[in-house]
């Protein structure tokens, strides 16, 4: 097998390929400004899908769940008690990581289908543009759920599908289009399918729907006998690799992921590019230049459906979704091990959280209900994914930096994944532009673990699922909705009524009191506060965060 060594000299003739989609006038600029600065470190975000607060040994899941490498990380840096996503599901909490901008002021922010439009569009200023402009090189691997090209079931998976990652400041990508629950079920790197061979093999030609199934293709819904995992709700579309998925799709011939290899191959994916930035950062430094990485690694674990590999199958006595845990721990590990293996763990700012909460049963029988015991992965909080309630926003976060970040440290500061945008950009030495993240606020301090009393962060925390929630100071107020109370499919409590909710999260973590006839006056603040925030015009027109 080659050494690192080895892959390190072949990897830095390729260094220009990595880098050079960025060397316009502006990315010349940047290096100048990284080379100038040689404290910008290297950046690895690593965003779970679906992994609840509860679900991490370190928040106090020990003996039921065994994380070490994510407890590893906290031991080393800071892990937050009261982070948040901006809501309570895929698409809308991505949405603000990428654009630092709230999804609910966007139609068309929803869950998103596998066919979707983009929806960071290339006229968004992007959180990998900015880093782009600092002189970073930039990549996506893994996860993506908001969509490609300009046009809704008009992409051409058997070509170049585009507008794409590159057009929103990503220099590499290499991603599933959605979710894997959802066709189409194939990798898309820089924008083409992998292992698509139409030369030799047309009939592979790849066709999606999300309207009607293919004729002579068989159905989840008509065919469940060629299922190796049954749906619980919905999932009974298309099948790829024995599995139901919601939306239909043919072709794709060994273009087709494996379920059970979705992890191993895109850490390896995200583990290449780690090197290969290495090694371009190798052939930089000849020059005396610097050339900085910023990694966005989404994984598939631990959404459904859940198909671990058989290294991990069993081994966590949970059924499916423990082993899945366990699956995406190892990720978090094999990406520590290249980041120590290369010597440059001290220079490397890692983030990581997840998407937003847990869900148990999301629409397939792999006995995550009857096998969950006494964990609990929404730890103390109510609700779930798809919940107003804390369980819907409330989300593991570390940060860790060696040297930067002192290590072993909890942080109760309220704080807000919005923020990563504007904290990164001060990190880097970015201004933001009027326009630019307009709900994304400078917390570096607090995301570096400098605050100095661990508790200031955010004033307010904006959550997002049906309805708007506001907290601040303790206090959390519910705007009505008319939305059902409860999404009986996933038994999660959504966390909708007619009328206003106050809970005191002070003293009622668990979110069981209404208090909001015993106190008007705060219902009617809050609501007010609310009301400013949607009327919020800009960056510059903040008038919340400026008044502590």
């Amino acid at each position: 097998m080659t050494d690192l060594k080895t892959k390190l000299s072949l990897w830095a003739a390729m260094a220009a390929g990595v880098a050079g989609t960025v060397k316009t006038a502006t990315a010349t600029e940047a290096g100048n400004k990284t080379k100038n600065n040689p404290e910008k470190p290297n950046v690895v975000i690593i965003l779970a899908d679906d992994l609840g607060f509860g679900d991490i040994a370190c928040n106090g899941s020990q003996g039921t769940i065994e994380t070490p490498n994510t407890d590893r990380l906290a031991a080393e840096g800071v892990r937050f008690a009261d982070a948040h996503a901006t809501a309570a599901t895929s698409t809308p909490a991505r949405y603000s990581i990428l654009t630092g901008e709230y999804a609910w002021r966007r139609p068309g922010t929803g869950i998103a289908p596998g066919d979707a439009a983009m929806i960071v569009t290339p006229e968004h200023k992007t959180m990998p543009r900015m880093m782009q402009r600092a002189g970073y090189t930039t990549a996506a691997v893994g996860k993506w759920h908001l969509g490609l090209g300009d046009r809704a079931g008009a992409q051409d998976w058997n070509g170049v599908v585009t507008p794409g990652l590159k057009d929103i400041g990503f220099d590499y990508s290499y991603i599933m289009a959605a979710t894997a629950d959802r066709v189409p079920c194939v990798y898309i790197e820089n924008g083409r399918v992998v292992g698509l061979d139409l030369a030799n093999h047309p009939e592979d030609s790849i066709r999606v729907s999300y309207s009607r199934p293919f004729p002579g293709e068989p159905t989840g819904r008509k065919n469940p006998e060629r299922l190796k995992l049954q749906a619980s709700h919905g999932h009974d579309m298309a099948i790829v690799n024995g599995i139901g998925r919601i939306g239909y799709m043919t072709g794709g011939g060994n273009a087709l992921w494996v379920d059970e290899n979705i992890a191993d191959t895109i850490t390896e994916r995200a583990v290449r590019f780690i090197e290969r930035s290495v090694a371009a950062q190798q052939e930089a430094k000849k020059t005396g230049a610097e050339k900085p990485f910023f990694l966005y690694f989404c994984t598939n674990d631990i959404h459904v459906p859940r198909a671990p590999h058989e290294r991990f199958v069993g081994k966590s006595g949970m059924g499916a979704r423990g082993d899945a845990i366990l699956q995406f721990d190892w990720s978090v590990g094999r990406i520590l091990g290249v980041l120590d293996s290369l010597g440059i763990a001290e220079n490397t700012l890692v983030i990581l959280s997840s998407d937003n909460g847990p869900v148990v049963d999301d629409g397939y029988r792999d006995r995550a209900v009857e096998l969950l015991g006494s964990h609990k992965p929404w730890g103390r909080f109510r609700g779930g994914k798809y919940s107003i309630f804390e369980a819907g926003t409330r989300v593991p976060a570390i940060v860790r930096w060696p040297g930067r970040v002192p290590a072993g440290r909890l942080s109760e500061a309220p704080a807000s994944q919005v923020d990563w945008f504007a904290s990164l950009a001060e990190l880097v030495g970015e201004e933001l532009a009027e326009g630019e993240a307009r709900d994304s606020r400078n917390h570096l301090a607090v995301w570096l673990g400098k605050d100095r009393k661990h508790t200031r962060g955010r004033e307010y925390i904006v959550e997002n699922a049906g309805t708007l929630s506001i907290t601040v100071d303790g206090w959390k107020y519910i705007a009505p909705s008319g939305g059902a109370a409860k999404n009986h499919d996933v038994n999660i409590e959504l966390g909708n009524a007619k009328e206003p909710q106050l809970y005191h999260l002070t003293e009622d973590i668990g979110e069981r009191n209404n208090v909001a006839e015993l106190y008007p006056e705060r219902v009617a603040e809050l609501a007010a506060r609310l009301e400013e925030v949607r009327r919020l015009p800009d960056r510059r027109g903040e008038i919340s965060d400026s008044k502590k």
